[in-house]
């Protein structure tokens, strides 16, 4: 027998998907945050017990790990990254204090700039300059980066990062600072900008290389540790670590750029949204992910994750490409508070994983949103029963009482109010990724991830005058699975500016075949055949005079005339006009290099016992509508065979998560499994095109 495995660490379970032969498993275990790697361990003991294995046995038979890490993503948030240098261009030592001279919020006159992740006397000038076109000014003095070696040693950094002027356009000072600094500070992680970002744009450029070098060394020892134990286990397979731009990486090519990895978890959901609806002729849809701490939300179009170059990682700019997630604070352990003016607010403060929400019965007094869940009924006492977890509804009425008493209202109308709160704040991150696009969210699906996701989809959904969602058996650990889904992938991209009418055609494509040279062998070394790697060209392009471009996919051999085509249908699309007149100009040249793995297909639903009983029980669950506690059918979710369908209200209940059906709307199962929350002929018409229901 041999096994494949996605492994996903959230902020409060570990999420496993396992695919054999004839086994399909899926697993959920407390994260441990202290490291990570522990709950990885934990959870492949806890699964090889399931299976009758010992740990050891267990892991010689798998043949591939996919994991997803908030690792690095944690040490910016927390500001526990590894202590980092930074060499600049003499004259511009501020430039992450200066940013790109705009404003986050423009009426917001008393926000501040986040703190510097490189303090200023760990940013240090180094003299020698290039022009625009890369001619080179003034020599690089090498006796600045030596004094700059010798301050850093002295200080015990960790890391530097190297961002110099003008570097995208000659690389040579850059990588003569690199060479020296790796002679001197052997044991110290660089990153040169030109080496992981050669494109234009100082600020984006030296905020990226910082974040790299911020975390390199976490990442590096992280996925050292992880290594270990695992070869220690004579793991003989294959590990993967999931990428922010929706692809896989082995650990070599992740510890030398980190910053791949700050989005890594939530990456993989769109992957498995389109993984889902592919069945069904579909390539559209948003996928949200609801887990304990946090919500993420992502669009798929025409078969493809959306994806985004100016990402932010808190409030640091990331100009990797990374998928187009937005990530708002807002989970099953978000806490319900009240501000100073007495007005309520739910997160971003999360209970996490310890003491997690008060019902858990872990030492949790805070009333976070699963509180209000199991006091409203849309959890009952006995949800988590597979996970070896009885709720305790009283303890989670004690959370809210206090609140209640505050707000002068009851437990149940503070619990609704809570429940309706994060709702519109998803609602909102769902709004922002698909408004912004130029898309309405009402034509699209959405795919319910997380183990809280289809406790609140409907209430999103309605919100959204959004008419179908799906909800996946295996949705509690949708990103797991997603991360088995995903193709290895690298991104590439060069600096050349100019008018695009005038460009260098023939020096275009000689970017282009260095970009797919690079590509191609990183895939092979990574042991990806030849005939599974595809090349994906692009161009940043926008009207000369304008501040922000566009970037532009484009066919190789690349016509000129085609590329501004594209780029004005592209204007139109987002911003509704076009000029097709104006000059168009170049930037930079982008090239993607995908090696194609192996999937497994979704599998049609097991058996079920027409004898098994498929009604649980009732019990009050809380109505939008009556805004009261109403009696609602609890359906055992396992037992429902393809093609059963009922109508809302109702409660549908699985091992690893529970879906809400509000009144107006209707579920029915398709035949692999899923389910399909639907309302009025619009959503009828989407359930009969996902499930061949017929409207």
């Amino acid at each position: 027998m041999s096994y494949r495995i996605g492994i996903d660490v959230g902020g409060t379970f570990t999420d496993f998907l396992l695919i054999g032969d004839e086994v399909r498993l899926v697993h959920k275990t407390s994260s441990t945050p202290d490291d990570p790697s522990r709950g990885f361990v934990t959870g492949l003991e806890e699964i090889a017990g399931q299976l009758g294995l010992d740990l050891g046995a267990f892991v010689a038979q798998l043949d591939l790990i996919v994991h997803g890490t908030t690792v690095t993503t944690n040490a910016v948030l927390t500001h526990r990254g590894a202590r980092t240098g930074l060499l600049v261009t003499e004259g511009f030592r501020d430039v992450l204090a200066l940013r790109d001279g705009t404003r986050e919020e423009p009426y917001d006159n008393r926000l501040q700039p986040p703190r510097p992740l490189v303090p200023r006397h760990g940013r240090l000038p180094v003299g020698g300059r290039l022009d625009f076109s890369g001619k080179e000014l003034e020599p690089l003095h090498e006796e600045d980066v030596r004094a700059a070696a010798a301050a850093f040693a002295h200080d015990e950094v960790e890391a530097v990062a190297i961002s110099f002027m003008h570097s995208p356009a000659n690389a040579d000072h850059e990588a003569r600072a690199r060479d020296l600094l790796a002679e001197l500070l052997p044991d110290v992680y660089v990153t040169a900008s030109s080496d992981l970002l050669p494109q234009v744009r100082y600020y984006d450029r030296t905020s990226t290389t910082v974040l790299n070098a911020y975390v390199g060394p976490i990442i590096s020892r992280y996925l050292d540790a992880l290594t270990g134990r695992l070869r220690d286990l004579a793991f003989g397979g294959t590990l993967l670590i999931m990428q922010s731009n929706g692809g896989v990486a082995t650990p070599a090519e992740i510890s030398e750029r980190a910053a791949l990895s700050l989005l890594s978890g939530p990456a993989s959901g769109p992957t498995a949204g389109l993984w889902q609806l592919a069945p069904h002729g579909l390539k559209d849809c948003i996928t949200v992910d609801m887990g304990g701490t946090s919500f993420d939300a992502a669009l798929v179009s025409d078969g493809e994750p959306l994806l985004m170059v100016d990402g932010i990682v808190d409030r640091w700019r990331l100009a990797l490409p990374t998928i187009d997630i937005h990530t708002i604070g807002a989970g099953g352990g978000s806490i319900a508070w009240l501000d100073d003016g007495g007005l309520l607010h739910v997160g971003p403060q999360s209970a996490g994983a310890q003491p997690g929400p008060a019902c858990y019965g872990r030492g949790g007094t805070q009333p976070t949103v699963t509180d209000a869940d199991l006091v409203l009924g849309d959890l009952g006492e006995e949800s988590f029963r597979h996970g070896g977890m009885t709720l305790d509804r009283a303890a989670a009425v004690a959370a809210f009482t206090p609140l209640a008493e505050r707000l002068g209202l009851t437990v149940d109308q503070t619990a609704a109010g809570v429940y309706d709160l994060v709702n519109v704040t998803m609602a909102t991150g769902v709004r922002d990724i698909s408004v912004r696009r130029g898309l309405d969210p009402r034509d699209f699906p959405l795919v319910v991830a997380g183990g809280a996701g289809p406790l609140h989809a409907a209430a999103i959904a309605r919100e959204l005058d959004i008419p179908a969602l799906l909800v996946p058996r295996e949705s509690s650990i949708f990103c797991a699975a997603g991360m088995l889904m995903s193709d290895f992938k690298h991104d590439y991209v060069r600096a050349y500016k100019a008018a695009l009418a005038a460009a260098d055609g023939a020096q275009l494509a000689a970017l282009f075949d260095d970009m797919g040279t690079t590509g191609r062998d990183t895939l092979k070394r990574e042991g990806v055949p030849a005939d599974r790697i595809e090349l994906r060209a692009a161009l940043d392009l926008r009207y000369i005079g304008q501040w922000h471009e566009l970037t532009v996919a484009v066919e190789l051999p690349l016509d000129l005339t085609e590329a501004a085509e594209a780029f004005h249908r592209e204007h139109d699309r987002l911003f509704g006009h076009a000029s097709p007149g104006a000059p168009v100009e170049v930037l930079a040249v982008r090239l993607g290099a995908i090696g194609r793995t192996e999937k497994p297909g979704l599998t049609g639903t097991d058996e079920v016992d027409p004898d098994r009983d498929v009604q649980i029980g009732t019990r009050p669950v809380w109505s939008a509508t009556e805004r009261a506690l109403v009696d609602a059918p609890v359906w055992d979710g396992s037992a429902l065979p393809a093609g059963f369908t009922f109508n809302g209200p109702a409660i549908v209940e699985l091992s690893s998560t529970t879906i809400v059906v509000p009144e107006h709307f209707t579920l029915d199962v398709d035949a692999y499994g899923a389910f399909a929350v639907h309302s009025g002929e619009r959503g009828a018409a989407f359930a009969a095109q996902l499930h061949g229901v017929v409207a």
